[in-house]
């Protein structure tokens, strides 16, 4: 399914209710397999908390999670834990390609028994479940947060908890914090001091532990570049957020200042208001605490016509596709002029923005998203845009609720 955006003013106001956040999701969807008194509200309708709780539910020894990355790292943990267990795990063409090698030797340092079923340090995995003895791990600290979440989501059932040490400068520190703030709200005892993460061991209780989801701020992303490149006095509420917000991704907030965005909270809810034209025609941001929301602001500062240099992509190439590459790619096929190398990006001021380009999406829902607001500058189509199902189902209709005109093609 293709979907074609014409050229489109958005409505002055609008309301979005957007679903809770994958990362939340899919770490208590986890915690609650492992301590099942745990309830969780506001639970995220993406393909990737689907995928999670159709694998945890399942009685089959084949779990298939398709595109879902947090997925295979949560569960490759969690089934090496279980105890007389025995399934193998596996994905989609793509998510074979995907390095898992980090986490399982991590998991085998702790007594893990894990096989490769075709090529060596990419899914499939062959998992025997079994408890694990060992309590001490050492990894590299510029590695994905997905891995060591992983081990910190299980280290609580380990019979000596768990102590992480990472070598060298710690990347996406939110989605740690993430992981120990939701192992504190259970009830675990937990420390992060340095480059040292202790997780004690910790009892399931009886009394039952009622967790409601934060909604997913990369979602909301999408909202603030239709915001910043709309007219001014534009304003979109989402709900439902906190200020003091675990996901790193929130520092959206502060970024879209730039972008001429205010962002009001009130009530679990925010305003995103259209305030000024940005006054600044370039912007440098260091993203290794945010990368996922690097699409985005690099297609908001193309539409604006501004200059951005962004850092601390490393792990952009490792996702659905090589998103630097896929940027630049189709970022150049739109008119702009782009530089990349392993971890940053560079996007040259454009003078003009190509009209009526198909945006090829790499089997990537972040990459159909975040093109969808060039709609307010120039008619725009996304092809295979049902790929967003991944993270976000509802986006074509939230965006037709917001005064996008778009039809499928």
């Amino acid at each position: 399914m293709n979907i074609k955006l014409q050229k489109s003013t958005l409505h002055p106001q609008s309301n979005i209710a957007i679903t809770g956040s994958k990362s939340e999701s899919n770490r208590l969807l986890l915690l609650q397999a492992l301590y099942p008194n745990i309830t969780i509200a506001n639970l995220s309708n993406s393909d990737d908390a689907t995928l999670m709780q159709k694998s945890l539910k399942s009685s089959s020894t084949i779990k298939d999670i398709h595109h879902a990355g947090t997925a295979m790292r949560f569960l490759t943990a969690y089934y090496a834990t279980q105890d007389g267990q025995e399934i193998t795990l596996t994905g989609s063409s793509r998510m074979q390609e995907r390095p898992i090698k980090i986490l399982v030797e991590a998991l085998k340092q702790l007594g893990a028994d894990i096989q490769y079923t075709n090529n060596e340090g990419f899914p499939p995995l062959q998992i025997k479940g079994q408890k694990l003895q060992g309590n001490q791990v050492m990894l590299d600290a510029n590695i994905s947060s997905q891995y060591i979440s992983a081990l910190l989501l299980i280290a609580p059932t380990l019979e000596n908890g768990l102590t992480l040490t990472l070598n060298g400068k710690i990347t996406s520190v939110p989605y740690i914090n993430m992981t120990l703030s939701l192992l504190n709200e259970l009830g675990v005892k937990t420390n992060f001091e340095g480059n040292t993460i202790t997780v004690q061991r910790f009892e399931a209780t009886e009394q039952a532990k009622a967790f409601t989801v934060e909604s997913d701020w990369s979602s909301a992303s999408y909202f603030y570049s239709f915001v910043a490149l709309s007219e001014i006095g534009t304003t979109i509420e989402l709900s439902s957020y906190k200020e003091n917000s675990l996901q790193g991704d929130s520092c959206l907030a502060e970024i879209y200042q730039a972008f001429g965005v205010e962002t009001t909270f009130s009530d679990q809810k925010i305003t995103l208001s259209k305030k000024q034209q940005p006054t600044q025609k370039f912007i440098k941001l260091d993203l290794k605490n945010a990368p996922d929301i690097a699409q985005t602001i690099v297609v908001t500062a193309f539409g604006l016509q501004m200059s951005c240099e962004m850092i601390g992509l490393h792990t952009l190439k490792i996702k659905e596709t090589d998103r630097l590459v896929a940027l630049k790619t189709e970022l150049e096929k739109l008119g702009a002029a782009v530089d990349i190398t392993d971890a940053s990006l560079h996007l040259h001021k454009a003078t003009q923005i190509h009209e009526n380009i198909i945006i090829e999406t790499y089997k990537d829902h972040r990459m159909a998203m975040a093109f969808a607001p060039l709609a307010l500058c120039v008619p725009i189509e996304i092809e295979k845009a049902d790929v967003v199902s991944k993270s976000y189902p509802d986006f074509w209709k939230d965006l037709e609720n917001i005064g996008v005109n778009l039809k499928e093609n």
